[in-house]
């Protein structure tokens, strides 16, 4: 006996991340959060090419399909191969039949003229009718010109910006720069030294989170509506709601399965066809907040679309074939190594 539920939605990815697993070892063991990102995160996203990226992509949306999420909100970067990344990304996820919204982080830390190549890569995208938002790294590695012109160019193409917030004390005067800037349909990432309150709404990462030793968020404390992400940690959302669950039970014992399964729903304000997808679970109680909290291994069997096609059966892709996928992505994962 089995249960259904529309298909999940993880609220924020870096899928480029798929092929990171394995990696060597940084030249220098990163102490803190910043270190992190200059000895791992930078050095990689900085040897990505394009036919790395799309196997990349194409993993981790067969990945995410596997597991019931029908729908990927992306934030990308690869400052080496800017033009045509976005389209790489939603022709991979488009071949495995996931939806996703994307978004090119841009950034200064590679000048002027790269982050200007970053806010092109967004207009020219969303301009060509792809599913995106404009991407911003974080407000610690922009000037406030990008910033604003982020903001504006967003404005301009009626979409929200997508970007990492106070996630670590490094970005502590994020509130401030963004607080004059922030709108509604804004996707804010992490927040978890967030010193206000912003318009948006929060993409919480409890994994990411832990993994990095930036703190806990405490999103309960926040007024915004909150999605659950991964942050390129794959894209199994019921795990992660799991996580949230017990990361904030830690915090305030009175709180419930409900909410961390609500903030799975609130996702669906931005892929909405989702909800009309419909996953079979291999447990017959995965629509339940209070079963899933506590049933470790639940794995998607079926997914159906809401056109009726059937794009996981017996828990494996139909659109494509899933030993070429992790072959190819393997390939590509050795160059990057290679590259490192």
């Amino acid at each position: 006996m089995t249960s259904t539920t529309p298909g999940l939605v993880c609220g924020h990815h870096h899928l480029y991340s798929s092929l990171a697993r394995g990696m060597p070892a940084p030249p220098i063991q990163p102490t803190n959060f910043l270190e992190i990102l200059q000895q791992v995160w930078w050095r990689l996203d900085c040897a990505l090419d394009l036919d790395m990226i799309y196997w990349s992509a194409k993993l981790g949306a067969v990945e995410a399909l596997m597991n019931g999420t029908t729908g990927i909100i992306d934030h990308h970067e690869s400052p080496n191969a800017i033009e045509g990344s976005l389209d790489v990304i939603a022709v991979a996820c488009a071949e495995v039949g996931v939806r996703v919204n994307c978004s090119y982080g841009v950034t200064d830390r590679h000048g002027v003229e790269a982050g200007l190549r970053g806010l092109e890569e967004n207009r020219r995208f969303i301009a060509a009718g792809g599913r995106g938002m404009v991407g911003v790294h974080a407000a610690f590695t922009c000037s406030d010109e990008l910033l604003e012109s982020a903001s504006g160019l967003a404005t301009d193409l009626g979409v929200g910006v997508h970007i990492h917030v106070a996630e670590g004390i490094d970005d502590i005067t994020a509130g401030a720069r963004l607080e004059n800037l922030s709108q509604d349909n804004w996707l804010l990432v992490h927040c978890v030294h967030l010193d206000r309150e912003l318009n948006g709404t929060i993409a919480h990462n409890p994994r990411s989170n832990m993994n990095n030793g930036v703190g806990y968020a405490h999103p309960t404390r926040r007024s915004n509506k909150i999605i659950l992400g991964t942050d390129g940690i794959g894209a199994d959302m019921l795990e992660e709601m799991r996580l949230a669950y017990v990361a904030y039970r830690s915090d305030d014992v009175t709180l419930s399965p409900d909410l961390a399964w609500s903030w799975l729903e609130n996702s669906y304000s931005f892929i909405p066809e989702c909800q009309g997808d419909r996953v079979s679970w291999s447990y017959d109680h995965s629509d339940s907040p209070w079963h899933v909290a506590f049933t470790p291994g639940i794995r998607a069997i079926n997914v159906q679309t809401s056109s009726g096609e059937t794009l996981l059966r017996d828990g494996l892709p139909t659109r494509v074939d899933l030993d070429e996928v992790r072959s190819k992505a393997s390939e590509s994962a050795q160059r990057l190594f290679a590259r490192l």
